[in-house]
């Protein structure tokens, strides 16, 4: 297993997301965590809805914390303009998730779903490197 996929892995497992990921390649660790991502945002605003604060004030953390592994994944001495817009992205996302929990804010909730399931359209299409 390669270095960042045991980091992956770790952070993965920090944050309850299921499966086994132990072999995967790294496009389907970054496949799963931003599925994470999008369910954990989908159960918060559930649990808004429902103003079961404590739920989502449990959820959002953990998304944050995702949001933050991705992040911390980039190569942006490889990755070159891609990788620095999607650093930002993923800061930005960071900062309206936490607005989301501070706040009760859905729409926040909303713009980082629809921001990330773009991105994860793209990363869906592209396919693993191997």
């Amino acid at each position: 297993m390669t270095y960042m996929n045991e980091r992956a892995l770790s952070q993965y497992e920090k944050v309850g997301v299921r499966g086994s990921i132990t072999d995967a390649d790294p496009h389907a660790i970054i496949q799963v965590l931003m599925q994470g991502i999008l369910e954990r945002i989908g159960r918060a605003k559930i649990a808004l809805s429902r103003g079961n604060i404590a739920a989502k004030a449990n959820l959002l953390p953990e998304t944050v914390r995702i949001v933050d592994a991705l992040r911390a994944h980039l190569d942006l001495e490889k990755g070159g303009e891609i990788a620095a817009n999607l650093d930002a992205l993923y800061d930005y996302m960071s900062r309206r998730l936490i607005d989301a929990n501070s706040f009760n804010d859905v729409s926040a909730l909303d713009e980082v779903s629809h921001l990330l399931t773009e991105i994860k359209s793209a990363w869906d299409a592209i396919g693993p490197t191997r």
